[in-house]
C-alpha cells in the first residue's frame, strides 16, 4: 500500500479525534531522517516499522527466523488497537477477517449457568468511537506484514546477538556487523535487547499457570444442539473455576472457534509454539460443565503456552539514548485482560508520532523519554489489571466466589436494563467483570495513541524547537 493510498479513516466517539488529511501526522515528516534497525518481526515491530516509516525514516527490521510468520491462534482486538488500524487504512480488511462480538459472557465452570454479561457489539463503537474485534493471530500479522513491507526493509535469518551500544552496531550470529542511528528492541518475551538496558540477564517469574490454545471448525459445533449456539451468536464466552478458566470466541468470519484454556502449570517452556497433549488437556477440564467436555472432544492436538511475568523495568531506554524497548520486551501483558498486542501497536503508533517532529539529533534523546513519559504508567496499569483478572477468575469455590458472582450479576442486570433501552443505574466502578466497570473501559478503550502524542508536543514540543534547543 502506497503513503498516497493510505487514506486514513477516524471514527469518530465521544471525544474529539485527530483529524487527519489521508496521511499520518497530518502529513508530516521528520527533516531529519533517522537509520533505524527494528529488532523482531512481530505485531510490535511491523508496526513501529511502518509509522516510523511513515514518519520519515529509513528503517530495516531484522527477524531471527528463517521465514515471516506467526501461528498462535485467536486474539482480541479492543477499541484501542483497532481505531490505529482503521486509521492505517485496514478497516476494509477487518471487516473481512475479523469477527465483532455481540457480547461478553462468563459462566459457571460446574454448571454452565451465566453469571455475567457485558453489551458489546455496535455498543464498542458507539461508546468508544472503534469497534472490537476477535481475530486470528496470524491473520492479524500478515495485515501488518502487507502494511509494512513496502516502506521498510525486512531481513531474515539474521539473529541478533550482541549489541554495541554507544555506537549503536548489532552483532548477528554470521558475524556481519549492523550499524544503525537508533534501535527499537521489539524482540518479545526472550528479548536479547532488554538486557543491556536493565543491565544483565533478567528471569521471568512463573506465575504458576499455563493455557492450552486450539482452534476448532465451527461446522463441528453446528451439528451438536448444544453448541450450536456458541458457533451462530458471536460472543466472548468464558468459563471461571477453581484455578482454571476457559475462553472461547468465533474467528476467520465465524469458520473457527477459538479456545484458550487456563490451568495450573505443570512444567514446560515459555513459547508460543509449544505442542501440548490433548489427552492432558481434557484431564485438566474433568467435572466442567457438558458443553466444554464436548468441545474439548472437538480438539485432536492442541498448543501449550507457559505464562510467565516480569516486573515493570524502571526505564525502557538505555542510558546511552540510541536503544529503547517496545511491547513484550519491556512490559509482556498477561493474557487476562486482552491487550498485550495492544499495548505493543499503541507503542509503535506514539514513536512514529513524536519521530515524525524530529528535526536535529539533539531531540532523539529527549523525544525517547516522551515515549517512555506517555507509555510507561498506561503499560504498567494495564500489566497490573491483566494479573487482577488471574485471581479474580480463579477464586476457588467459596464465600468470594460467591461475593465475585454477586457482583457480576449485579453488572449483569445494568447491563440488561441498558440493553432493553432503560438508563443504567450504576457505574459499577470496581467490579469484578472489569468489562463493566466504565470507568477501567473509557481509559482502556477510548485511549488514542497519536493523541496522546500530539498532545505530549502540544505542551512540550516547544523546548525542543528554536535555535537554544539545536545547540
Amino acid at each position: 500500500m502506497s503513503t498516497m493510498d493510505n487514506r486514513t479513516q477516524i471514527a469518530t466517539g465521544p471525544s474529539k479525534r485527530i483529524a487527519n488529511a489521508g496521511k499520518l501526522y497530518h502529513g508530516r515528516r521528520a527533516t531529519l531522517s533517522l537509520d533505524v534497525v527494528v529488532v523482531g518481526c512481530g505485531l510490535g515491530g511491523l508496526t513501529a516499522a511502518y509509522c516510523l516509516a511513515q514518519a520519515g525514516h529509513k528503517v530495516t527490521i531484522l527477524e531471527a527466523a528463517s521465514t515471516i510468520g506467526e501461528i498462535g491462534a485467536g486474539i482480541q482486538m479492543g477499541p484501542n488497537l483497532t481505531r490505529l488500524l482503521i486509521r492505517w487504512g485496514l478497516g476494509k480488511r477487518l471487516e473481512e477477517v475479523a469477527v465483532k462480538p455481540e457480547g461478553l459472557v462468563f459462566k459457571r465452570w460446574c454448571t454452565g449457568e451465566t453469571v455475567a454479561w457485558t453489551m458489546w457489539g455496535d455498543t464498542m463503537e458507539e461508546q468508544y468511537g472503534a469497534p472490537y474485534y476477535h481475530i486470528h493471530r496470524s491473520d492479524f500479522h500478515r495485515m501488518v506484514l502487507e502494511l509494512a513491507e513496502p516502506h521498510c526493509t525486512i531481513r531474515t535469518n539474521c539473529r541478533v546477538v550482541s549489541m554495541d551500544t554507544s555506537k549503536p552496531t548489532l552483532t548477528l550470529e554470521s558475524g556481519e556487523v549492523v550499524h544503525a542511528d537508533l534501535v527499537i528492541g521489539a524482540d518479545g518475551l526472550k528479548s536479547v535487547l532488554r538486557q543491556y538496558v536493565v543491565g544483565g540477564p533478567d528471569r521471568a517469574r512463573p506465575t504458576g499457570d499455563a493455557a492450552y490454545r486450539a482452534t476448532i471448525p465451527t461446522e463441528k459445533l453446528l451439528q451438536d444442539p448444544d453448541l450450536r449456539p456458541l458457533a451462530e451468536k458471536p460472543e466472548m464466552v468464558g468459563w471461571i473455576g477453581p484455578r482454571r478458566h476457559i475462553m472461547g470466541y468465533n474467528i476467520r468470519g465465524k469458520k473457527e472457534y477459538n479456545l484458550v484454556m487456563a490451568h495450573p502449570d505443570d512444567g514446560g517452556e515459555e513459547s508460543w509454539t509449544a505442542t501440548g497433549s490433548a489427552d492432558k488437556m481434557r484431564a485438566e477440564f474433568a467435572g466442567w460443565e457438558p458443553r466444554i467436555q464436548k468441545l474439548l472432544a472437538l480438539i485432536p492436538s492442541t498448543l501449550k503456552w507457559k505464562l510467565m511475568d516480569r516486573d515493570p523495568l524502571e526505564t525502557w531506554i538505555h542510558k546511552d539514548g540510541k536503544l529503547v524497548l517496545l511491547g513484550d520486551s519491556c512490559h509482556p501483558m498477561l493474557p487476562y485482560r486482552a491487550q498485550g498486542s495492544a499495548m505493543a501497536v499503541e507503542d509503535a503508533a506514539v514513536l512514529g508520532n513524536l519521530f515524525s517532529h524530529l528535526a536535529h539529533r539533539s531531540q532523539i534523546v529527549p523525544l525517547l523519554y516522551a515515549y517512555q513519559s506517555i507509555r510507561y504508567d498506561r503499560a504498567t496499569a494495564t500489566q497490573l489489571s491483566s494479573r487482577l483478572n488471574q485471581h479474580t477468575f480463579h477464586l476457588p469455590d467459596g464465600p468470594q466466589q460467591e461475593e465475585r458472582d454477586r457482583e457480576m450479576r449485579t453488572a449483569m442486570e445494568d447491563a440488561l436494563r441498558v440493553a432493553r433501552g432503560e438508563r443504567s443505574t450504576l457505574a459499577l466502578a470496581g467490579n469484578a467483570n472489569q468489562w463493566a466497570d466504565k470507568a477501567k473501559n473509557t481509559i482502556q478503550f477510548g485511549y488514542d495513541a497519536d493523541e496522546e502524542a500530539e498532545k505530549w508536543w502540544h505542551h512540550h514540543g516547544h523546548a525542543l524547537t528554536g535555535p537554544r534547543a539545536m545547540l
